[in-house]
């Protein structure tokens, strides 16, 4: 079973996200932070995001974006534009492929990209690195 809490509503995927995987290693000094996160969805955070600004999101009439007549919205939007800028992934693209393929195989698609070819071990797509063993490399910058 996969843990659905690394599956943001957005369609990011927490198990790269720099925040979950400095909790999830326990490296917050080492990389100079002072915060993790567990995931979107076990915080039940006000995602900045998303979750503040829809109110199906919010009241958990959905759980993915790709469930409203709206998708993809104005906010959704712009979240995928700085995604798709800053670090090469589209959560618009995910969530496409995420229905597409269901949540089980989307998940594994998802570590299978944010494994590092080297050590095996798991890159962070803010970062472009390995948090593991240093690598850096961003997987959606081919």
């Amino acid at each position: 079973m996969y843990e659905k809490n690394l599956a943001t509503p957005c369609g990011v995927y927490c198990g790269a996200c720099r925040s979950y995987l400095l909790l999830k290693k326990d490296l917050f000094i080492e990389k100079g932070r002072k915060n993790g996160c567990k995931g979107c969805r076990i915080q039940n955070k006000n995602c900045s995001f998303i979750k503040k600004n829809c109110g199906l999101i919010r009241k958990n009439e959905i759980e993915f974006c790709y469930e409203c007549n709206t998708f993809p919205c104005s906010n959704l939007k712009s979240i995928d534009e700085r995604y798709s800028k800053r670090y090469g992934v589209s959560p618009v693209k995910n969530l496409k492929r995420l229905q597409e393929i269901g949540f089980e195989q989307w998940i594994q698609e998802q570590e299978k990209l944010y494994q590092c070819p080297d050590c095996g071990g798991e890159i962070c797509v803010h970062d472009a690195e390995c948090f593991d063993c240093g690598n850096k490399l961003n997987p959606n910058l081919k």
